[in-house]
């Protein structure tokens, strides 16, 4: 579902992501790793097309997102790390507005809608203004309007950020289960228990390259921490 290939970006004499080659499979969620000014915004804004790489290339759904982005943001989800909503438009009225700029079918979409009203419990407050959002209302609906078309890829730059618990536990919960019903989720995240508990696999990236990329099980066993904690591991392999 996701493939890149050599990607690289340079800026000036800095290269931000340098030669990254990496595919993340049908129904996989797959957690992106490292530290600030790792190269991991970087990567996630040339998949999804809002920068160009200087080499290298990446295939979403079997298209090149330079060549033909129209066909492979068609059913992509993108969820960044700031997200935007229209401040004077309900939840429900910004779920309309992105399920219309996908083409979604009028009929299809009330009755997505309606789908993940109930799955992300937002029935008390989707009819208010957004400007009223607490945080971890403002990252419901933006997830819940990155599912609006039945994407194939989702891909998440720092979820977490600014959640509480509940809705924390109904965003992973939510993403688990597309994942099991074939939907790929590329996520970016600094919540190391967050990449433990949900992800099949995880790459980290360390000054632009890729320095691990398999299982969490796998990382322990090449690296004999002491105390194996995906922490200790991680701090180990980020430290120069």
């Amino acid at each position: 579902m996701i493939d890149l290939r050599g990607l690289t970006k340079k800026y000036g004499d800095l290269t931000a992501v340098d030669d990254l080659t990496l595919h993340v499979g049908s129904g996989e969620f797959f957690g992106f790793l490292g530290p600030n000014g790792a190269g991991k915004t970087t990567t996630i804004k040339m998949m999804t097309g809002l920068c160009a790489p200087t080499h290298g290339e990446v295939h979403v759904n079997g298209y090149d997102i330079q060549r033909e982005p129209l066909k492979a943001k068609e059913r992509m989800g993108y969820i960044p790390d700031l997200p935007f909503l229209y401040d004077k438009l309900s939840g429900r009225e910004f779920l309309y507005f992105k399920g219309g700029l996908f083409g979604v079918e009028k009929n299809f979409l009330r009755r997505k809608i309606d789908q993940v009203i109930e799955e992300f419990e937002m029935g008390d407050w989707v009819d208010k203004l957004t400007e009223d959002y607490s945080q971890g209302m403002r990252q419901r609906i933006t997830i819940a309007a990155a599912l609006i078309h039945n994407p194939k890829v989702v891909i998440i730059d720092e979820l977490m950020v600014g959640l509480d618990p509940r809705s924390a536990r109904i965003i992973k919960d939510t993403l688990k289960r597309k994942t099991a019903e074939g939907m790929t989720v590329f996520m970016s995240t600094h919540s190391l228990p967050t990449a433990e508990e949900v992800c099949e696999r995880i790459g980290i990236i360390h000054r632009g390259r890729l320095v691990f990329l398999d299982t969490f099980k796998k990382l322990q066993e090449q690296r004999g921490s002491s105390d194996g904690t995906l922490e200790a591991l991680f701090l180990e392999l980020t430290k120069t």
